[in-house]
């Protein structure tokens, strides 16, 4: 082999494969540390701890953002839509009587998947070693 040929592997890193996603995306979702699933994940509804109290894994690199917000309304939006209008046409209630039960729905249930979807996120960053998660141990 010459010096101008690059040697190209196909192999992966060693390191990616030590942290599986779904069960750090399950313990997301469960709003616990993505490395232990014991410790918290979330301080109040939607403010991430620093580091988890149990196993110290620094949890602040995070870059949630706008992502679960997105998600939330996506899934909502999925859900809710198809309903409504099964409901509209099926029953045909009044117009108040259907927009203050889906509203209420839409709201009750952004506000059960926000934090989960954001816990998810975060795990899942965690897993892949995104933003700061590459460095942490």
């Amino acid at each position: 082999m010459t010096d101008t040929q690059i040697n190209v592997t196909t192999d992966t890193p060693e390191h990616t494969h030590d942290r599986p996603a779904w069960p750090a995306v399950a313990r997301g979702w469960r709003r616990k540390c993505p490395k232990c699933g014991s410790g918290a994940l979330l301080r109040s509804y939607l403010t991430v701890e620093d580091t988890c109290t149990v196993c110290r894994q620094e949890l602040h690199h995070h870059k949630a953002d706008d992502g679960p917000a997105y998600l939330t309304i996506l899934i909502v939006g999925h859900l809710m839509a198809p309903l409504l209008h099964f409901a509209f046409v099926k029953w045909r209630p009044e117009p108040l009587v259907l927009f203050t039960i889906f509203a209420v729905g839409c709201v009750a249930l952004s506000l059960y998947l926000l934090p989960r979807l954001k816990g998810a996120l975060i795990g899942y960053q965690w897993a892949r070693r995104m933003g700061g998660f590459d460095s942490a141990p």
